[in-house]
């Protein structure tokens, strides 16, 4: 029972900020697929305390305003999806700033209609002139160090490098880009796009990223609330098992896993 306290109160500690904010769940909850009657209890299961947004949905009466359907207290991440160009994006974070969703803001400036891949260059110059206005930019990149590096010279608060192309839910394609940007940028390296297993988050956390986002994962489940649960336990069992540092791994041979094994060996002879 000690050793469980102890472990709880390690995990209740690991806390990671953003833009000045504090937050102690580490599953960031995307909202663009899920029909809004959802989406209030998808937060609460996955324990979200930051939920992203298209703008669009928060200006318009056809469908009802996304924002009252999200739980107070919960951190707004709006994005730019649509944006084509860094000023479309910068026009859209404006949008978002006057529609009341704060000074965060996810950059997305994706021009390719097919594979939605983003336009890092673009990126790079809308993250700069919104981080010049004073928002917090989480721009939304393909894994490329020299880009992520360029992203925390323009000011980024994050880096949010896609797992596999939007929506595609393939789990972690580009894990070895991942992988470096996280051992060598500064800054929290956020998983985002393309993931979709709560397994998947979970490895991402164990590779060491601050935190994953998850959007079609969830909102296409055939019990939403449930896989919203599932995610946001798996990336704490990620984290958990990148604070514990993971054992080593044998190659090419096997190891006793106990005294005993190498004992009952001998006595057969």
């Amino acid at each position: 029972m000690a050793d469980m306290e102890h472990t709880d109160t390690v995990c209740a500690a690991d806390t990671w900020s953003l833009g000045g904010k504090e937050f102690t769940s580490r599953f960031i909850l995307g909202s663009g697929k899920f029909r809004l009657d959802v989406v209030k209890a998808a937060v609460e299961d996955a324990g979200a305390q930051i939920v992203t947004l298209a703008v669009r949905r928060a200006n318009t009466e056809q469908e009802g305003n996304i924002l009252e359907s999200i739980p107070a207290g919960v951190t707004l991440l709006p994005n730019t999806s649509g944006a084509r160009t860094a000023e479309e994006a910068v026009r859209i974070a404006r949008l978002a700033r006057e529609l009341g969703c704060g000074d965060f803001i996810k950059v997305e400036v994706i021009r390719d209609a097919k594979y939605l891949l983003p336009d890092n260059a673009e990126t790079v110059r809308a993250t700069e002139m919104l981080a010049n206005e004073g928002f917090v930019v989480l721009p939304y990149m393909y894994p490329d160090l020299n880009v992520a590096r360029d992203l925390v010279s323009a000011g980024a608060a994050a880096v949010m490098p896609l797992g596999a192309p939007i929506g595609s839910n393939r789990g972690l394609v580009t894990r070895d880009f991942i992988r470096i940007l996280i051992e060598e940028i500064d800054l929290p390296v956020i998983v985002d796009a393309g993931i979709g297993r709560p397994s998947q988050a979970c490895e991402a956390m164990e590779m060491g990223a601050a935190a994953v986002m998850a959007n079609t994962a969830v909102a296409t489940a055939g019990n939403i609330p449930l896989m919203a649960h599932a995610f946001g336990r798996a990336v704490e069992a990620g984290r958990a098992a990148y604070l514990a540092g993971p054992g080593r791994v044998l190659e090419n041979a096997g190891e006793a896993s106990s005294p005993l094994t190498g004992f009952l060996e001998e006595e057969a002879r």
